[in-house]
């Protein structure tokens, strides 16, 4: 985990709820009162099955949807009742993502796809030029960015979307079963960067997944079940293959 300078939340949560249908139809409470929160170089993993709300709490904490109520803080700022153009401005300015799909354009070689965050906030062209250029060396792929997503392998384009989500600097990176779409090695050594990126930089992680190898690489896993988090693990000083099992065992009486 990287060192901790402030101990600082990153991401606060409070009674979050969040309740789909209308007055006229029958309502689902995907969320039931979450709370947790994510310290300064946390590397936090939510693990759940499908229809647990896992994904439903990350889309609330990614500013892609609203809470029904309760309150989500990134940096110290409320994010629950800003604005559209607000929002869009808060999450090119302070979030990453990585997805299952790696949601790259495929119109876009890999350093356009990179430069998008900066892109879309009207950053000069020599300062994106740049940061494409560290980023990219940062995580060895400086000899594919003129390539376009079809001739690059799957764990080549997982590497591009690591680099658009970090090229702008963000405190928090959210990735959502970002190693679904990957074999087995190309899911190790995009864990295995995402644990590099953690330790060396100053950037938060909440990793989404229902994979137990996955979540073994996290600092701490917050279990959710039905909408409401039940237990969390807590790794310390065990080994990664120590944490694995512990998770394993928790996930067989939790389930």
């Amino acid at each position: 985990m990287a060192e901790q300078m402030d101990n600082q939340a990153v991401v606060t949560v409070t009674n979050l709820l969040k309740t789909y249908g209308s007055k006229n139809s029958a309502k689902y409470e995907a969320l039931k009162g979450v709370n947790f929160e994510v310290q300064s170089g946390e590397f936090v993993g939510i693990m759940g099955a499908s229809g647990s709300g896992k994904t439903t709490l990350l889309n609330l904490i990614a500013t892609l949807d609203r809470p029904t109520s309760g309150e989500i803080k990134i940096n110290q700022r409320s994010i629950s009742n800003l604005k559209q153009n607000e929002l869009s401005d808060f999450r090119a300015q302070e979030l990453g993502f990585i997805f299952q799909d790696f949601s790259l354009l495929e119109n876009l070689t890999a350093a356009e796809n990179i430069s998008l965050p900066l892109t879309l906030t009207n950053t000069k062209k020599a300062e994106i030029d740049n940061a494409v250029i560290q980023v990219a060396k940062r995580l060895s792929i400086e000899n594919f960015l003129d390539q376009y997503p079809a001739q690059l392998s799957g764990g080549q384009k997982q590497r591009v979307a690591a680099a658009r989500a970090l090229v702008h600097q963000p405190k928090l990176l959210l990735a959502d079963e970002p190693t679904g779409a990957l074999d087995s090695n190309s899911a190790r050594d995009l864990l295995e960067l995402l644990t590099e990126i953690n330790r060396d930089s100053d950037v938060s992680i909440l990793l989404v997944t229902h994979d137990p190898f996955s979540a073994s690489y996290c600092d701490r896993i917050l279990m959710i079940k039905d909408g409401v988090i039940g237990s969390s693990l807590v790794r310390e000083k065990q080994s990664r293959v120590e944490f694995y099992r512990e998770i394993l065992t928790d996930l067989g009486t939790y389930r």
